[in-house]
């Protein structure tokens, strides 16, 4: 039996990817797919965590020139049988590569350091070219200036072209420049307050070295979003983007139906197929449909060996979240109500728009939609071009992604609550005023996103919430008392003065909401709740049945019982 290979959990370079024999996902296609379309900018827009820094990588290792041949690193693989009409480009380029992802710093002052630091690091994997007598005397002294960090901000604006125009007159070959994560800089500017500056700098780089560039062969550019409204990519008419709604290189980032049966298969994991594709599939890449990498990765690499591991969100992304919480924090009730339809496994309808940026971020303008489209916590279902517009249904892809809004909700509620406070609810229902206690609720019902609205977890849950933190008090959920157990106790601990007891019921309409109140309080009084806490020596316990339906809330208050 063949030894099963290493998962690669964050493994980012190729060429170490192959030299340490871990499992791989051919995607060496792509290259023959990008030798074919030929353009000049290509822009390719996916979700975070989606392959894009290794499929640069791969990129790099077949089209550089080095010292040693990399062709050994596709030997066997799909790419080494299209035969010499691709093959030709193989090691036959200077390579200019950088990440901006490191750019993610507090304020832009930190930011332009790093980037910096990431230049001057391609510079030095450069810097034999210094030995060559094709570089100028006046060059080779700017180089060195950027190359030690001794450059002003100005000069490492245009130091890829400055470092392009080297390559290209030394190898004498044309450069490619593969840029990973370059909205990076603008999305982290955008949270922390430095928007306009870092567009300013981050426009003046790409214009230097991809506008009328005449060493440059071709380049490529990853990231989230396509940014272009703040003239990123000013007078570029050779910039093709590929969004993650054409079909051009859909395969090739993220796992397919195909890739991922034969990752279950290897590592005897295909008893789980349905679970993986329940939490991680349902992405949609032009016609291709695709599972979320990073998380089959992570899971196959804690489910190998035998372990009886159940699937659990990892894909975990900051920023990206940030604007989900923006979204719950931020919404009107339109966009809650939307919000709602979503997580009850609805859809939304709305324009799409490719050209969506942080600076016009509104999460109650119909971009929103767009912008959880581009960035993976949406999936297009149907889309129709009307007039002038493409108008997208969508839904929201999986549970992975499921869990990130109601895990985002409940966080919003939580910190909300703490906020606002809810003493008057509080003082309500110790002070026996049913008729306040449910405008209360009621009207914290309707600042609330709900989600699974039909289940009485969601509703107990929130009403916890909303009576925890009270200095003196317990909340005691679910706990056995008299013939049973009881939805939600409420308990003055140090002196047992007084007990709260509430049941919840969940009505089909609203005309049941007194109904349901009846029936739980009788569910009180029949299983001795109130009785069983009076025996605990509690001086004063109060019973209250709730009913809910949908944001509507019907509380009646039941027998009070005194102990003397």
């Amino acid at each position: 039996m063949p030894k099963i290979k290493p998962i690669p959990v964050g493994i980012e370079d190729f060429k170490e990817l192959i030299d340490s024999n871990y499992c791989i996902v051919d995607k060496t296609l792509m290259i023959k797919e990008l030798i074919g379309n030929r353009s000049k900018i290509s822009l390719i827009t996916r979700p975070r965590r989606f392959g894009k820094t290794l499929n640069l990588s791969m990129i790099q290792r077949f089209f550089e020139k080095t010292e040693e041949s990399n062709a050994y690193l596709f030997e066997n693989l799909k790419i080494s049988r299209e035969g010499e009409e691709y093959l030709k480009y193989q090691g036959k380029y200077p390579i200019i590569t950088l990440s901006l992802k490191a750019l993610k710093q507090p304020d832009y002052d930190k930011s332009i350091d790093f980037f910096k630091a990431i230049v001057q690091a391609e510079y030095k994997r450069h810097r034999k070219i210094l030995e060559s007598n094709k570089i100028l005397d006046e060059d080779r002294e700017k180089y060195k200036r950027i190359l030690s960090g001794k450059a002003n901000e100005s000069e490492y604006g245009f130091s890829l072209k400055f470092l392009s125009d080297c390559l290209s007159e030394v190898y004498e070959k044309n450069v490619i420049i593969l840029i990973d994560e370059y909205d990076v800089p603008l999305e982290n500017a955008y949270f922390c307050g430095f928007y306009d500056k870092m567009v300013s700098f981050i426009r003046s780089v790409f214009e230097s070295v991809l506008k009328t560039n005449p060493s440059l062969e071709f380049a490529i550019l990853t990231g989230c979003l396509r940014i272009s409204k703040e003239s990123i990519f000013t007078g570029l008419n050779n910039l093709k983007v590929y969004p993650i709604t054409e079909n051009i290189f859909s395969q090739y980032f993220g796992f397919t139906q195909e890739e991922v049966e034969e990752l279950a298969v290897s590592y005897d994991l295909a008893d789980r197929l349905p679970e993986m594709k329940e939490w991680y599939d349902g992405y949609r890449f032009g016609k291709t449909e695709i599972y979320n990498p990073w998380s089959i990765i992570q899971y196959i690499s804690s489910a190998t060996g035998g372990n009886e591991i159940s699937c659990k969100p990892y894909w975990i992304n900051t920023s990206s979240n940030s604007i989900v919480h923006q979204l719950v924090s931020q919404s009107n009730q339109q966009t809650r109500n939307k919000i709602e339809t979503l997580i009850a496994g609805g859809s939304v309808s709305a324009e799409i728009n490719e050209n969506t940026v942080y600076a016009d971020i509104n999460v109650n303008s119909e971009d929103i939609w767009s912008f959880l489209l581009f960035t993976g916590y949406l999936k297009q279902i149907k889309s129709e071009f009307t007039g002038r517009k493409t108008i997208s249904e969508m839904v929201i892809p999986n549970v992975e992604v499921m869990t990130v809004y109601e895990n985002t909700i409940m966080r919003w509620f939580e910190e909300t609550v703490q906020r606002e406070g809810t003493s008057e609810l509080f003082e309500a229902m110790i002070g026996e005023n049913s008729d306040k206690v449910e405008d209360e609720i009621c009207m914290w019902l309707k600042k609330s996103i709900s989600y699974h609205d039909t289940l009485e977890s969601f509703y107990h849950g929130f009403l916890t919430g909303l009576l925890s933190g009270y200095d003196g008090y317990e909340i005691k959920s679910n706990r056995e008392n008299g013939n049973g157990r009881t939805d939600i106790t409420v308990c003055e601990y140090s002196q047992r003065k007084l007990a709260v007891v509430i049941e919840i019921k969940i009505a089909d309409s609203f005309g049941e909401l007194e109904k349901q109140c009846d029936k739980a309080l009788m569910q009180i009084e029949d299983r001795g709740y109130s009785m069983q806490l009076a025996d605990d020596y509690y001086k004063k316990v109060i019973s209250y049945g709730v009913a809910f339906c949908g944001k509507s809330c019907r509380v009646k208050m039941g027998k009070t019982i005194k102990r003397s």
